[in-house]
């Protein structure tokens, strides 16, 4: 099983080098899971790259679609927030992160990500990740 946050699922939406090799990483038969907070966090993603690589509005709407049509199952926020909201504010990291954290330590999935600050959390608590770190999301205004 797989939890896809949604910078991850953008790169396997654009089908760049990552997020390609993201893809050939899943089987067909695995499960893609996420937190419903993904769909906001997708549309903010493909908001920025509107804006920052003159997407057309197809090519916006596409790529929004396609990283939605990534994940088979959303698991509801509210069943997450005060686990994710705990270790937001125990190791100082971002709750939205923190979201997909749980989501792969209670089901034991694989995180995929792009966030190089999560690399250690995963490793230090035994959670299954790949991460794939791109500059173009570090250089994206917020």
């Amino acid at each position: 099983m797989i939890v896809l946050d949604a910078s991850a699922a953008i790169e396997m939406a654009r089908q760049t080098e990552n997020g390609l090799g993201l893809r050939d990483m899943i089987s067909d038969n695995e499960e893609d899971i996420s937190c419903s907070l993904f769909g906001a966090e997708a549309a903010s993603v493909v908001r920025k790259l509107k804006r920052t690589e003159q997407l057309s509005d197809e090519d916006t709407q596409a790529c929004y679609d396609d990283a939605l049509g990534l994940v088979d199952r959303f698991h509801a926020t509210e069943e997450l927030q005060h686990e994710a909201f705990r270790e937001a504010a125990s190791l100082d990291r971002s709750v939205y992160d923190m979201f997909y954290f749980v989501l792969a330590r209670r089901t034991g999935a694989t995180l995929f990500f792009t966030d190089q600050k999560l690399l250690d959390l995963c490793a230090e608590n035994g959670v299954d990740s790949i991460e794939i770190i791109d500059d173009f999301f570090d250089d994206l205004p917020k």
